[in-house]
């Protein structure tokens, strides 16, 4: 089920809310609860029943894990945490990347005239997004930043809030521990602050993302014999926006959602590209990601505390295992490689902090924009040579224009919407919009919260009636 889908807009949505608001108030983590079943089930099907699993076994090890006047943190605990951290993140390589790793020993194979067979395992609905909510339940468990849940509804609704279930943004523990136990009395309150939020993800997707899909998709299918600067250009920058309104757009919706069931959810985007440095852009960029990376990764590595080669090291590893969980394809682990390799580039030469004269912050913010633009193109790309062969276009101009094929999918209203679309780039980092549709109370932003909230709506409810929105794409993660 999509928060894009009629079945979830004028049904499941309001059927939810509607017994949040008016069911005693204790109940609320209950009824989330059984709903997130019930939405993740209208997707997942059978692939419930794997979560379920993962769920019984992490609840179970949390309580065993939560150190103790006796026992603070004895080597039995360390076993545990990591045959549990082993147990997740096995399920995650099984069910994502078997298929990948089978496919690659085939290929090896075949060089000396053998065969290998090749797993074909369907991909379960947000495996990458719950299998690190675990990770991080049973780790600030035995690091003793939170307590362990002994209500089952509890971690439920922790795990399987369909808000974030699918993708994201991903909820440490911590941030939402304190959260749980609560009973919120102004629901109503909730409900009119959320709402904006998610009604301006819905816009983002329906009008932004969506009609940008067709001349993205015609100008990455583009051949790499008819593929032209202007095309290659044109789908790079396409993409760029593309998938920044059609990911925000569903992170927006997810914290109005969030907002609206009582909960509060971390930011996941904060004008990304206003960066001026790569650095910055990861601050800004899928923030929740990266926040657990750091959290669960790279300081536990060491961080930048033991030198600067292991730095360097520390940053390979993470933005590897970056690129390899957005996808098993090696585009994605190129696109984490290439990252990786200019933070570690920015933080060698000192780059990697904002320059204080106004002509080198425009000129380092377009730079760090291209070099995101580039790295887009792995990322979309379905195989490393056609990568190349888009980028190598984008670096020689050439006096070719589109194709049939482009040209027809670029129409009159795309051009307007992707136009103005390109003002994400000129836009100041602060403020930033989502937050400000639920904070401010000046009468600009209540004007601003009532205009996204009308539009959103009714332009929500023509799209869905006619059946043109398209599926998210952090979905397929």
């Amino acid at each position: 089920m999509s928060f894009a889908s009629p079945l979830f807009l004028w049904y499941f949505l309001p059927a939810t809310l509607l017994a949040v608001l008016v069911l005693p108030r204790r109940w609320r983590n209950g009824i989330i609860a059984v709903a997130s079943l019930v939405f993740y089930a209208s997707g997942a099907g059978a692939f419930t029943l794997l979560l379920l699993a993962c769920m019984v076994v992490n609840f179970a090890a949390g309580t065993a894990l939560e150190p103790n006047r006796w026992e603070p943190r004895s080597s039995r605990k360390r076993s545990l945490l990591i045959a549990v951290i082993c147990f997740d993140v096995g399920i995650l390589v099984v069910w994502k990347y078997a298929g990948f790793a089978t496919q690659q020993i085939d290929y090896f194979t075949q060089l000396f005239g053998g065969s290998f067979p090749v797993a074909h395992l369907a991909l379960p609905i947000g495996i990458s997004f719950f299998t690190f909510h675990h990770i991080s339940y049973v780790v600030d468990i035995y690091r003793g930043e939170r307590r362990a849940l002994r209500n089952p509804v509890s971690f439920v609704t922790y795990i399987a809030m369909f808000p974030q279930l699918v993708a994201g943004p991903i909820v440490r523990y911590r941030e939402i521990a304190d959260q749980l136990p609560q009973q919120r009395s102004h629901r109503l309150d909730d409900i009119a602050a959320g709402f904006p939020r998610f009604a301006l993800g819905l816009c983002k997707k329906a009008i932004i993302a969506d009609s940008l899909s067709p001349m993205v998709e015609a100008c990455f299918a583009t051949s790499g014999e008819d593929m032209t600067f202007a095309i290659a250009w044109l789908g790079a920058v396409g993409y760029t926006l593309q998938l920044y309104f059609d990911f925000s757009g569903y992170s927006d919706m997810a914290i109005g959602l969030g907002r609206m069931l009582g909960f509060r959810l971390p930011e996941n985007f904060a004008r990304p590209y206003s960066s001026v440095t790569v650095t910055e852009f990861w601050r800004r960029w899928h923030m929740s990601l990266s926040r657990w990376f750091r959290d669960y990764v790279y300081i536990p590595l060491g961080g930048n505390r033991t030198g600067a080669a292991k730095t360097y090291r520390n940053l390979c590893i993470v933005f590897v295992l970056t690129g390899f969980w957005h996808g098993a394809n090696w585009t994605f682990l190129v696109w984490g490689c290439y990252h990786g390799l200019l933070l570690i580039i920015e933080r060698r030469f000192g780059w990697d902090r904002t320059p204080s004269a106004v002509a080198s912050r425009i000129g380092r913010r377009i730079l760090t924009l291209v070099l995101v633009v580039f790295g887009w193109v792995f990322f979309k790309s379905a195989d490393i040579g056609h990568a190349f062969t888009m980028i190598g276009h984008m670096l020689v101009p050439d006096f070719d224009g589109l194709t049939d094929v482009v040209e027809a999918a670029l129409t009159n209203q795309r051009v307007v919407i992707l136009i103005a679309a390109l003002a994400i780039f000129a836009l100041p980092a602060h403020p930033v919009t989502g937050p400000l549709l639920e904070s401010a109370r000046t009468r600009g932003a209540v004007g601003l919260r009532i205009g996204v909230m009308t539009a959103g709506a009714l332009y929500a409810a023509i799209l869905v009636a006619n059946g043109t929105f398209s599926p998210f794409l952090y979905y397929q993660f």
